[in-house]
């Protein structure tokens, strides 16, 4: 099957531990503006059905269930009961514990879905994105957020990344305790510093090439957050625009339009 259960125990974990129950609602929306630039909300009204593939927490659910007729939310770890806690104030929200290939909403069923920085932690990502667009409708929308592999990069940041994956699977084979453990120490010696660093430089220069830079003005709970996300995890994958593109294509997706802004790469395309 299409799933790694060891990647999907990890990551309900991890949203049972960084839940964002509390978090600045302010500070998320802003995250949610930038993943959903491309997103053509014209297409969509108050009675549009569409899904949130991976929801983890709910924390994009929380911005895209008011404008909606229903969302369903699917994601196949415990993060999903974190997602009802979060989302509980919504009538209009259901749940699916399951994964893309068992989900039992119905095919060709869904005026939008969107689907951010899930598919890549999965074994196979082109056959989980084929799975998202059967459920769309013809000319529906999918929003999807894949990791890059810094194509638009320097070659020394490359390399730069290259050394942190080295760091990333060795990490990821640790006792939890101990994981969790080195990805606080990464987040308070590496993320913290260096973010901050970039937002001191674009004061006055260009920063946009400097490592963590999309944490320039992030507060630190998303900096824990991601520690944990980019180096506690066995699985990942990276796409240049291209290979996005041309999955997009074989899954039977159209008009693809790419993000422009951080972060790399996000970007809509419609069911043909």
């Amino acid at each position: 099957m299409n799933k790694d259960s060891k990647v999907i125990e990890d990551f309900g974990d991890e949203w049972h531990r960084y839940g964002y129950e509390n978090f600045d609602k302010a500070v998320l929306e802003r995250n949610f503006a930038q993943y959903f630039e491309v997103f053509p909300w014209h297409h969509i009204s108050e009675e549009s059905i569409g899904f949130d593939m991976g929801c983890g927490s709910g924390r994009w659910a929380q911005f895209v269930a008011p404008r909606v007729g229903r969302l369903n939310c699917v994601d196949p770890s415990e993060a999903i009961e974190v997602a009802k806690r979060n989302l509980s104030g919504y009538d209009n929200v259901h749940f699916y514990q399951e994964t893309t290939e068992e989900c039992s909403i119905e095919p060709a069923s869904q005026d939008f879905g969107y689907c951010l920085g899930v598919l890549h932690h999965i074994p196979n990502t082109e056959a989980a994105l084929f799975d998202c667009a059967a459920l769309l409708k013809p000319g529906a929308p999918l929003l999807l957020y894949l990791y890059y592999n810094f194509e638009n990069r320097p070659p020394w940041f490359r390399l730069l990344w290259r050394l942190a994956d080295v760091m990333r699977r060795l990490i990821c084979l640790l006792p939890n305790p101990i994981k969790k453990f080195v990805c606080e120490l990464i987040a308070l010696t590496i993320y913290l510093p260096l973010s901050r660093l970039a937002r001191l430089i674009g004061k006055f220069a260009n920063n946009s090439n400097l490592p963590l830079v999309d944490y320039a003005d992030k507060p630190y709970y998303q900096m824990r957050n991601d520690a944990l996300d980019r180096f506690g995890t066995r699985l990942e994958r990276r796409f240049s625009m291209g290979d996005i593109q041309e999955m997009l294509t074989r899954c039977g997706l159209e008009n693809v339009k790419f993000s422009d802004q951080r972060p790399f790469w996000c970007c809509v395309a419609f069911k043909s």
